[in-house]
C-alpha cells in the first residue's frame, strides 16, 4: 500500500470532505465485498479500499498522510491515541460489521430482523502510572453508525416505512414444494423485507434502508484513577447503531493494566525494591524514591540493623482506591548490597571491628516456627 494513493483508491479528490469519502467508500465496498463479488481479486481490492478509508476517515491519520505520506506520521500518535481497527474483543471487526450491513442484521431461523444495535467490546491496555493517576484515551474504531444522509431513518426524502405486503409483517413466508413424498411446507425469511416485516417505499440509497452504515469513529474513554485489570467502562450509545433509529448498543472497554518495572500491585497496595548497602543498613539511612504519581518523591527511613527483605511501610503512598481520595500503602522491600568502593583503609577498619567483636555465639533456634519469607517484587528499582 506504500506505493498506492489512498485518494486514488477511493476515487476522490484530495480536498474531499468526510461525507464524500464515506459515500465513495460505501459504493466501492458494495461492489467489492466478497459476499457480493466472486471475482478472484475482489477480497484483496476490498482490503485496499478498507485500508484507504481507515486512513482518510480518521482526522489524525489523514493529516499525517497528507503531510508526511504515512498515516503514522514521524513520531506516531502518542500514548493517548488508540487505534482499535479490527481488534475488537471476540473477533468483532470490519468483516462482522459488513456482514451485518449486507445482511440487514437479520437473524437465523427466519425470525424478524434484530433492530437494536449490539454492544461492542474492546480491551484497552494502560500503564500502572495511568491507572494510578487516571487518564483519557481517544479510541479510533469502526462500527455501524447512524447514516448521515437519512439521519438514521432509512428513508429517502418523501419515503415512508410500511408493512411488507408479501409476508404481512411477519417477516416469514411459507413455501410449498412438491416432492416424490408429496407436498412439503417450509418457512423462510421473507425475501422482500429480509425478515423484518417492514419495507421502505423509497429507501435511502446510501444505507439501503437500514438507517446505518459502516463508519470510522473516535470516542474519548475516561479511565478513573485506581482502576484494576478486568474492570470495564461503558460508553453509552457508542456500540452498533440500531436499524432505522432503534436503540444503539454500548461500547464496553475492558481495562488491562500492564506490569510495571518498578512496582508490583496488590489491590491498592504497592511494593517496590529499595537498595541499601550493608554499611548503611547497619547504621540506618534515608532513601528518596520516585512514587507512582508523576513528580512524587517519597522518603524511606531505613532503620539501623535493617535486614535483607525487610518491609518498610509508607502509609498512603500506594494506589488510589477507585472512587475514593484515599490511597493504599507503599511497601519498600529492602535489598542489601555489599559495597564495592571501599578503600584499603576502610577495609582495615572493618577488620578491626570484626576482630574486636571476637567469636559470636550461634543464634538460638526460633521456637515460634519457621520465619515467613519476606516478600520481594519481581523487579527492583534503580539505586538513588
Amino acid at each position: 500500500m506504500a506505493d498506492r494513493d489512498y485518494y486514488e483508491i477511493l476515487g476522490v479528490d484530495r480536498d474531499a470532505d468526510a461525507k464524500t469519502i464515506k459515500r465513495a467508500f460505501l459504493t466501492k465496498a458494495r461492489q467489492l465485498h466478497p459476499d457480493v463479488n466472486s471475482a478472484p481479486d475482489a477480497e484483496e481490492k476490498f482490503k485496499e479500499v478498507n485500508e484507504a478509508y481507515s486512513v482518510l476517515s480518521d482526522e489524525t491519520k489523514r493529516a499525517n498522510y497528507d503531510r508526511y505520506g504515512t498515516p503514522d506520521g514521524p513520531a506516531g500518535f502518542g500514548a493517548d491515541y488508540v487505534d482499535m481497527s479490527d481488534i475488537f474483543g471476540g473477533g468483532f471487526g470490519i468483516n462482522d460489521i459488513f456482514d451485518s450491513f449486507f445482511g440487514g442484521g437479520r437473524s437465523a431461523g427466519g425470525r424478524p430482523t434484530r433492530t437494536r444495535g449490539r454492544d461492542m467490546g474492546i480491551t484497552l491496555h494502560i500503564t500502572l502510572a495511568e491507572a494510578a493517576a487516571g487518564c483519557t484515551k481517544t479510541v479510533s474504531y469502526e462500527r455501524l453508525a447512524p447514516c448521515d444522509d437519512c439521519n438514521g431513518t432509512g428513508t429517502a426524502d418523501g419515503g415512508h416505512e410500511k408493512t411488507c405486503e408479501r409476508c404481512h409483517g411477519t417477516g416469514r413466508v411459507v413455501e410449498v414444494q412438491r416432492t416424490i413424498f408429496g407436498q412439503m411446507q417450509t418457512e423462510a425469511p421473507c425475501p422482500d423485507c429480509q425478515g423484518s416485516g417492514k419495507v421502505m417505499d423509497h429507501p435511502c440509497e446510501t444505507c439501503g434502508g437500514q438507517g446505518r452504515t459502516p463508519s470510522r469513529e473516535t470516542v474519548e474513554v475516561k479511565i478513573p484513577a485506581g482502576i484494576q485489570t478486568g474492570q470495564s467502562i461503558k460508553v453509552d450509545g457508542k456500540g452498533e447503531a440500531g436499524v432505522r433509529g432503534d436503540r444503539a448498543g454500548d461500547l464496553v472497554a475492558t481495562i488491562d493494566v500492564e506490569e510495571d518495572e518498578r512496582f508490583e500491585r496488590e489491590g491498592d497496595r504497592l511494593y517496590c525494591g529499595v537498595e541499601v548497602d550493608a554499611l548503611e543498613a547497619m547504621v540506618g539511612t534515608t532513601r528518596e524514591i520516585d512514587g507512582i504519581l508523576e513528580g512524587e518523591h517519597i522518603g524511606v527511613e531505613i532503620p539501623a540493623g535493617c535486614q535483607f527483605g525487610q518491609q518498610i511501610t509508607i502509609p498512603r503512598r500506594g494506589m488510589p482506591r477507585l472512587g475514593s481520595p484515599v490511597r493504599g500503602d507503599l511497601v519498600a522491600v529492602v535489598r542489601i548490597t555489599v559495597p564495592e568502593d571501599l578503600s584499603d583503609v576502610h577495609r582495615e577498619m572493618i577488620r578491626r571491628i570484626v576482630s574486636e567483636r571476637g567469636d559470636r555465639p550461634e543464634p538460638s533456634p526460633d521456637k515460634s516456627g519457621p520465619a515467613k519469607k519476606a516478600r520481594r517484587p519481581r523487579k527492583g528499582g534503580k539505586r538513588k
